[in-house]
């Protein structure tokens, strides 16, 4: 945090929380706002800007501790309707993977590459309320001889149910198409052949990491909306990249940052939360997730204030290997030509799609800015994530 100039105080901004004097509006309200009155009134006039996203995020799951049973047991093998969890933690602790695909899944079985449930689903499931078919398989010892233990379960049954997601909320993504003359089959969606179609996943101007590109507000103890409950940044995300290309205005065009995040999911709400069965690649979870973004300083305004036409990602070969090089980038588009469902691509008219949800995203951040405005404070970063230097705003000679 060393090159942030701090103009206001999370002290300031949680008093003014406190007495309902705060002035909280969302990402996309601030891009009107920052248009018709200028960064620096925007910034007098607006404490708090709320972000959300709502997204297929692969590298998500949960660790779950169903209790001990009679006699006890060390489970070292663990399915949760049939998806197998990872059991080498403790003696009834278990991590399931949003990604993990149920085992002999009957659609995979009759359709190759297409499958029906998996370790989201059983996330989503738990959420909701619904029952569950546990089974633990342990190798037995003195002092945790059961060597079987089978019960049908729900979340209330679970003595922890803690989402921890490794890597969420990219703070940009690549829009997908392919160059190859067949269709092809990918965790972007499915790509028609010859540039047929365009997939994208980012919810662009109310995209969290994207309102705040160095990370100077979001960092472990970072208090989120996280799939309709309280949570938590944990750390940097996997993949974590400060080092991303960005734009002239510092707002990066690629992948970038990512968060580890972390919530109670007793206290979620499944429509924030949902699995994902994607053809061709598997299972895998979708999340909502919105972070605050406190207006410390005006540059934050200004961030703030960048609307989908500023805001750019690189179109993407899917078709060639993967992951990218530099030729496998054919292009880059702004999120407002994406979300005319049409976008020019080499001189050719291509159907654009988001596999995220952008009207989610708004519901995210319109309940995360009721919150505060009912009283829920901001969490200081007590961990800042790595970042890079600050070298100024396109508006602004420094």
């Amino acid at each position: 945090m060393s090159d942030i100039k701090i103009e206001k105080s999370y002290d300031e901004i949680n008093s003014k929380i406190r007495e309902g004097k705060a002035v909280v509006v969302t990402a996309e309200e601030m891009t009107g706002i920052v248009k018709e009155q200028g960064v620096d009134t925007a910034f007098k006039k607006i404490d708090v800007v709320t972000t959300g996203t709502f997204g297929v995020m692969c590298s998500s799951g949960a660790f779950l501790n169903f209790g001990h049973t009679r006699p006890r047991m060390k489970a070292t093998k663990v399915w949760l309707n049939d998806v197998e969890a990872y059991g080498g933690i403790a003696a009834v602790d278990c991590y399931i993977g949003a990604t993990q695909v149920r085992e002999d899944d009957p659609l995979n079985m009759v359709h190759p590459g297409k499958f029906s449930y998996g370790g989201g689903h059983v996330i989503e499931d738990l959420i909701a309320g619904r029952p569950v078919r546990l089974t633990a398989k342990g190798y037995g010892t003195d002092c945790y001889p059961l060597r079987m233990h089978q019960a049908t379960v729900t979340i209330n049954d679970l003595r922890d149910a803690i989402m921890y997601n490794p890597r969420n909320a990219y703070q940009n993504y690549n829009c997908a198409v392919n160059l190859t003359d067949r269709t092809i089959y990918t965790y972007m969606g499915i790509l028609r052949p010859d540039m047929g179609n365009a997939n994208y996943s980012s919810a662009g101007q109310l995209s969290p990491l994207l309102n705040d590109p160095y990370y100077w507000t979001i960092g472990a103890g970072t208090k989120i909306f996280l799939g309709g409950a309280v949570g938590a940044v944990a750390w940097q995300g996997t993949q974590h990249n400060p080092s991303c290309m960005r734009g002239e205005n510092g707002v990066p065009v690629e992948g970038g940052g990512t968060v580890a995040v972390t919530g109670n999911m007793k206290e979620m709400d499944a429509a924030y939360v949902r699995g994902a069965s994607i053809t061709g690649y598997g299972c895998s979870i979708m999340v909502g997730i919105g972070i605050p973004i406190p207006l410390l300083n005006r540059d934050l305004a200004y961030f703030t204030g960048r609307p989908d036409s500023e805001i750019r990602c690189p179109i993407i070969d899917y078709g060639s290997a993967y992951p990218a090089g530099q030729g496998d980038i054919i292009g880059s588009v702004s999120y407002a030509e994406l979300k005319t469902g049409t976008i020019l691509v080499r001189g050719k008219k291509i159907p654009s799609a988001p596999l995220s949800s952008y009207p989610m995203a708004k519901k995210i951040a319109e309940t995360l800015k009721d919150w505060i405005g009912r009283g829920f404070t901001l969490g200081a970063p007590q961990i800042h994530m790595p970042t890079v230097p600050f070298a100024g705003r396109k508006d602004e000679i420094r």
